[in-house]
């Protein structure tokens, strides 16, 4: 079992590095929409220190959303996903790979880029650990639900913008959580609370997302 989950993981990982086009949209399009704050809405430090939470965590969210549509694309027009779903190997672990390589690729180089921009924004340097911190568990949270949308919409050549509309109502408490962090601890307040449920949210998308994406392929697949 292990050896199959982890030849899958690298298989997944494989894949996604020859599509470098595709890794490589969001951290561009994340570096461009936080750079046009500080020349479209003010250069002045104290007002954009106030806005860098909300502005990094919006900008994430949505650059990790631009690759979301491709989690089971390929595998769905190659005949891959049909043969997932028959595998001895319980799906769940196969989905889950899936989920873990699309947050390896899209989810974590966001983060790691992120310290860098909060520069840009004059966001506190003390804040800068937790702002890391609530992006690994909110991208992951993102690849975790968005999962599930995509395999509802999988079988649809132009699904991405019912992806987003799917999905996004449901990641509306993780952008407060996240966002309320960040602006928590670059102002001296008590952040742990707005912390925790931010893990809380991402350990349950862990443990049901996975069998809810099963359940939405067998639908699209079965289709």
């Amino acid at each position: 079992m292990i050896a199959v989950l982890r030849t899958t993981l690298a298989r997944e990982m494989t894949l996604a590095f020859r599509r470098r086009a595709d890794l490589l949209n969001p951290l561009f399009f994340f570096v461009v929409v936080v750079s046009l704050f500080p020349i479209g809405v003010t250069l002045d430090l104290t007002k954009l220190a106030l806005m860098a939470p909300g502005i990094l965590w919006v900008s994430a969210l949505l650059a990790s959303l631009l690759s979301l549509d491709l989690m089971f694309r390929n595998d769905f027009d190659d005949g891959t996903l049909e043969q997932m779903l028959l595998a001895a190997v319980p799906p769940q672990l196969l989905v889950l790979c899936k989920i873990i390589s699309h947050w390896l690729v899209t989810g974590l180089p966001l983060t790691l880029l992120s310290p860098l921009l909060s520069v840009m924004l004059a966001l506190p340097a003390k804040a800068v650990p937790v702002l890391m911190l609530s992006l690994l568990l909110g991208t992951l949270s993102l690849s975790l639900i968005g999962s599930v949308g995509a395999a509802l919409t999988v079988g649809l050549r132009k699904g991405g913008l019912l992806l987003t509309i799917l999905i996004m109502p449901i990641l509306v408490p993780v952008l407060i959580f996240g966002t309320s962090t960040v602006q928590a601890m670059a102002t001296d307040q008590p952040w742990q609370g707005y912390m925790a449920l931010l893990g809380a949210f991402a350990a349950g998308a862990f443990t049901l997302t996975p069998w809810l994406t099963v359940a939405a392929l067998n639908v699209t697949v079965g289709d």
